[in-house]
């Protein structure tokens, strides 16, 4: 499996404190007719931190119900258990996903080893393959380069998302080992590629998904004017999505796009009144508002 192209790390929708199932199907259908290339369902930016197991996997299910193989689905089944990471795939599995995105364990802080046979051991007996996910400002700790290129050597092994915030970092991956970097960083998709990455996980196609792939396909033909006035044009949504913790700026946009509710679940909460004026003021500015 090659994964190349845009993959939406799609939010979670709540109502009234409940997981909103019907419009988790109308987003899946939205990014359907954007003509994303993959959906990522209980990520980071799905808030699987909060959900119950059964509603973790209710997600990844309707997901992957919804998308009927029209679009591939990476399911989040990353754990700070490897037990815990090893059942989620396995039951990602059963409903049909993919592959299966994993986080390095968070809190726990193992080291490279510990991490080496974590990832290990998921590939071999979660039956998927396996995206691993670098996000050191989360989990506390980074896959060390070496640990990438170990890891790469096992077939189920068949990519990273690179969050850690460096472009260098690729550079480094793809100079030690053969595999499939994603970005992990809507702002800087444009300079991954530019140096070997194949495209994105991405929190801003949430909001755009039609205007990310058409940037990242552009980049793709080596269309790279189209592609640069297109990250320029949506430069500052992508950093102001992050202007607080995500996914809190990303629902609160969609929220005032009418596509979902402004709801989130503890330890989450809203926006604050001066950075939900400055998302808003950007998202007029460009025209989605």
């Amino acid at each position: 499996m090659e994964l190349k192209g845009v993959f939406t790390a799609i939010v979670t929708p709540f109502n009234k404190g409940a997981v909103d199932f019907g419009k988790l199907k109308e987003l899946v259908e939205m990014q359907i007719a954007a003509k994303i290339d993959g959906l990522v369902p209980v990520g980071t930016t799905g808030e699987s931190p909060t959900l119950s197991i059964e509603e973790h996997m209710e997600v990844i299910e309707t997901v992957i119900n919804t998308a009927k193989k029209r679009c591939l689905v990476i399911a989040g089944t990353g754990a700070n258990s490897t037990a815990e990471a090893i059942e989620l795939t396995e039951s990602a599995k059963k409903v049909g996903a993919d592959a299966s995105l994993q986080v390095t364990p968070y809190y726990n802080k193992p080291t490279q080893e510990g991490l080496y046979r974590h990832f290990s051991i998921i590939a071999e007996k979660g039956g998927l393959p396996i995206v691993l996910y670098n996000v050191p400002g989360r989990s506390g700790v980074a896959i060390g380069v070496d640990t990438i290129a170990r890891l790469s050597k096992n077939q189920n092994v068949i990519a990273v998302k690179e969050a850690g915030g460096s472009v260098e970092r690729v550079s480094a991956i793809l100079d030690e080992c053969d595999i499939t970097v994603l970005s992990g960083d809507d702002s800087l998709t444009i300079p991954m590629m530019a140096v070997g990455a194949k495209g994105i996980i991405s929190v801003a196609s949430n909001v755009i998904p039609a205007e990310i792939k058409k940037m990242v396909d552009a980049f793709a033909k080596g269309n790279v004017a189209e592609a640069m006035d297109l990250h320029k044009k949506y430069y500052r949504l992508m950093k102001d999505l992050f202007i607080e913790t995500n996914p809190i700026p990303v629902k609160a946009a969609m929220a005032y796009m009418g596509l979902i509710e402004g709801e989130y679940r503890l330890p989450l909460c809203p926006m604050s009144e001066k950075n939900a004026q400055t998302l808003k003021d950007t998202m007029k500015r460009i025209g989605i508002l």
